[in-house]
């Protein structure tokens, strides 16, 4: 049997927010409604749990008092955040220009759907998510995600 027709379509909003402070605002025009939740160590580490983020293509821009500040976190990867209060801004694939931005940074009430996990081995067992989700290990995110070389 097939999944509902609105099952199957992503549904993409253009979205904006801003970090706590102000000074930083972001704009994305092509955010994917579907929330995913990375549970690496690395994600757990910058912000004390998982990150629950969203797709937000390569259509982004910042504008406001700064320019968000960076920190390369591995060869393929920098994450972003505002200079000023520490806000996480984006988590970018630096081959793909292709901007992962935590879900609450955005305003207004998008009906988001958390419907995938990733590293799903690192998520420590202290807690859980209701919703049914695809999970994906980190050598599965790698194998799919990884830029070529």
């Amino acid at each position: 049997m097939s999944e509902p027709i609105e099952a199957q379509v992503e549904k993409q909003i253009e979205a904006n927010g801003s970090c706590i402070c102000g000074a930083v605002q972001v704009t994305a025009k092509t955010v994917d409604t579907n929330v995913g939740a990375c549970h690496c160590t690395t994600c757990q580490n910058w912000g004390g749990g998982p990150l629950l983020a969203v797709d937000s293509g390569s259509e982004v821009s910042f504008s406001g008092e700064q320019p968000p500040a960076t920190f390369s976190s591995s060869q393929w990867a920098e994450r972003g955040f505002c200079p000023r209060c520490g806000t996480h801004l984006f988590y970018r694939l630096i081959q793909q220009n292709k901007y992962i931005i935590p879900v609450g940074l955005f305003k207004g009430d998008y009906n988001w759907l958390l419907d995938h996990q990733i590293f799903i081995e690192e998520k420590p067992n202290f807690y859980c998510f209701a919703n049914e989700t695809k999970d994906m290990t980190g050598a599965e995110v790698f194998a799919q995600f990884a830029p070529s070389a």
